[in-house]
C-alpha cells in the first residue's frame, strides 16, 4: 500500500498545457498568420500586374482594329505615332456629323488611343511604327509597372530605367 507522501506526489502532477507550451503555440500560429498576410499582399500585387499586362494587350489590339477599320488611312497616317502627349485633332469625329476623310479618322483614332492609354495605365504611352507600306505595323504600349516614376522608352527590360513594354506586329 502507498503511504501518504507517495500519494501526494502523484496527485501533485497537473494535467493540461503549461504556459510555455501555450506561448510556443501562439508564436507558431503568429508566424503562420504573418506568412498568410505576406501571400495575400503578393497575390494582390501580382493581380494588378496581370491586370495591367492584360490591358496592354487590349490596347494594342484596339489600335490594330482602328487601323484595319480605316484601311484608306493605313497607307501612311499611322506609320509614325510617337510617344508625345495626345493633342486634340481639328475635327472631333464623335461630336461632328462624322469623319469621312481618312486623315481625320486617323488623327482622331490616335488621339483617343493616346488619351485612353494615359488615363488607364500608370505613365501609359504608346507608339505605332511602320518601315514601309509592305512591312508590318509595330504597336508598342508602355507603362510604369513598378510605379517608380521611370520614363525611359527604350524597352530594355530594366524597370529602374525603362517603362514596361508590350509590342505586337501585324499586317492590316
Amino acid at each position: 500500500m502507498m503511504n501518504q507522501h507517495q500519494k501526494r506526489i502523484r496527485t501533485s502532477h497537473t494535467h493540461g498545457f503549461t504556459l510555455l507550451e501555450v506561448m510556443v503555440a501562439m508564436l507558431i500560429f503568429s508566424i503562420g498568420l504573418l506568412g498568410l498576410a505576406g501571400l495575400h499582399v503578393a497575390g494582390l500585387s501580382n493581380n494588378k500586374t496581370a491586370d495591367l499586362r492584360g490591358l496592354a494587350v487590349i490596347m494594342t489590339y484596339d489600335m490594330a482594329e482602328r487601323i484595319r477599320a480605316n484601311n484608306s488611312g493605313a497607307s501612311g497616317d499611322y506609320d509614325a505615332v510617337g510617344t508625345t502627349a495626345a493633342t486634340a485633332p481639328g475635327t472631333n469625329c464623335v461630336l461632328s456629323t462624322g469623319c469621312t476623310n481618312p486623315d481625320d479618322i486617323a488623327d482622331w483614332d490616335i488621339f483617343e488611343w493616346k488619351t485612353t492609354l494615359a488615363s488607364a495605365m500608370p505613365s501609359g504611352i504608346g507608339t505605332v511604327t511602320r518601315a514601309n507600306s509592305t512591312s508590318p505595323f509595330v504597336i508598342t504600349v508602355m507603362w510604369d509597372e513598378a510605379r517608380t516614376g521611370v520614363n525611359g522608352t527604350a524597352c530594355s527590360g530594366d524597370p529602374s530605367v525603362d517603362l514596361k513594354c508590350y509590342t505586337m506586329e501585324f499586317l492590316p
